[in-house]
């Protein structure tokens, strides 16, 4: 049994280029084509000389990023095996977590100068205002 599992494992990482996000390369993004257009879009964003995929949706702690990738990758695989998805694509509530906080990771010395927050004191999204910033023409 547990040489199947590993065959059909193994099969699936190969067949699913799981090689490839291991890497930082935003193509590797497009490889399912409802990323297509998000790829597309980062591409014609304010962002693409600064930053990838990858350093505004994993968070910039080793661990985290890790974590997060895995968490990401098997249930992207899943839905996209099962087609199990919205289209297009919408991020999730702990995705949307994760992006708020590299968005004050890297503008940490603009954002801490801000005296807006709701009841609790936290900021309110950065991609509120600021939508096309990552995603252009969305």
């Amino acid at each position: 049994m547990l040489g199947v599992l590993g065959g059909v494992g193994a099969f699936t990482f190969g067949y699913g280029k799981g090689w490839s996000y291991l890497s930082n390369n935003p193509t590797t993004c497009a490889n399912c084509h409802v990323m297509q257009s998000h790829f597309d879009s980062w591409q014609n964003s304010s962002h693409r000389h600064v930053a990838v995929c990858n350093d505004c949706h994993l968070p910039h702690h080793p661990i985290g990023k890790w974590v997060t990738k895995g968490d990401n990758g098997f249930f992207h695989s899943l839905a996209f095996t099962l087609e199990n998805y919205h289209d297009p694509i919408q991020i999730k509530p702990r995705n949307r977590r994760v992006t708020q906080g590299t968005c004050i990771h890297c503008h940490a010395d603009f954002v801490h100068e801000l005296s807006i927050g709701g009841p609790y004191g936290e900021l309110p999204a950065c991609v509120h205002c600021h939508s096309e910033v990552g995603h252009a023409l969305r």
